[in-house]
């Protein structure tokens, strides 16, 4: 894992840089999941690497992207205004498949729906079932933070920026002996002026699950940046490099 790891890296730090040609983003607007109390529809965007193929063995990591409030509605190109589906937008050699759900308007982040898109997308494509990755901003932040509480066993690592959640879900899990909440990493961003979401909203989940005992939780905190805490964060090679070095 350790070499493979480091050949990618070089890989991702060009990704990052350069202006290489368009890789594929693929929306897809007919994916409809039973889900309570009634069949929901959700569009997302598809970031499949270069090298792809649906014919090969290899299967690729993947980062399960939430995006903000101020991306939600109907307009799908919105969803790769931020975080990794922007980087994937013109970076072909971006080596994660990228899925980045849309929020419908007026509503927010519904569990039960998000499972289904992932375990759909999981079955059709090469996903890597050991190496999926979870992150989101701000209202996709508090998504992530969700997500990861209810499941932690199907996400490798989870990275939520600017967000925040419940924390007696975690507390609960003290009750259950080798709980996964206890053992997965994550690694928090906020900035230290967010007047939209305060930075104590990470603190009491990252404070929760050190409590748990888990060891693999950390908190990164800008001291002069406000909301946007995301930019710098999704811009930074090593947490790219964090998410390669975790399977499950």
């Amino acid at each position: 894992m350790k070499k493979r790891i480091q050949f990618l890296l070089p890989c991702l730090a060009i990704a990052l840089a350069s202006g290489c040609a368009t890789s594929p983003q693929i929306g897809q607007t007919s994916r409809s999941f039973s889900v309570k109390p009634a069949p929901v529809e959700l569009r997302y965007k598809l970031h499949l690497p270069e090298g792809y193929d649906a014919q090969s063995a290899k299967r690729w990591p993947t980062i399960f992207f939430l995006h903000g409030a101020g991306e939600r509605g109907d307009n799908l190109e919105k969803v790769t205004v931020h975080g990794p589906p922007m980087i994937a937008k013109g970076k072909p050699d971006f080596p994660f498949i990228v899925i980045s759900p849309q929020c419908p308007a007026g509503e927010t982040w519904r569990p039960e729906t998000l499972f289904a898109l992932l375990d759909d997308v999981a079955v059709r494509h090469a996903v890597d079932e050991k190496r999926i990755y979870l992150t989101g901003l701000s209202m996709g932040g508090y998504g992530s933070w969700d997500l990861a509480v209810r499941r932690p066993e199907r996400f490798a690592a989870v990275a939520p920026i600017c967000g925040g959640g419940v924390t007696i879900n975690i507390r609960l899990a003290r009750r259950t002996k080798d709980h996964p909440l206890k053992s997965l990493p994550v690694w928090a961003f906020h900035g230290g002026k967010d007047t939209v979401v305060p930075v104590n909203e990470s603190e009491r989940m990252v404070e929760a699950l050190k409590e748990l005992g888990n060891e693999n939780v950390k908190l990164t905190v800008y001291p002069e940046a406000g909301h946007n805490s995301w930019t710098e964060s999704y811009d930074n090679p090593k947490l790219y490099e964090w998410f390669l070095s975790h399977t499950k």
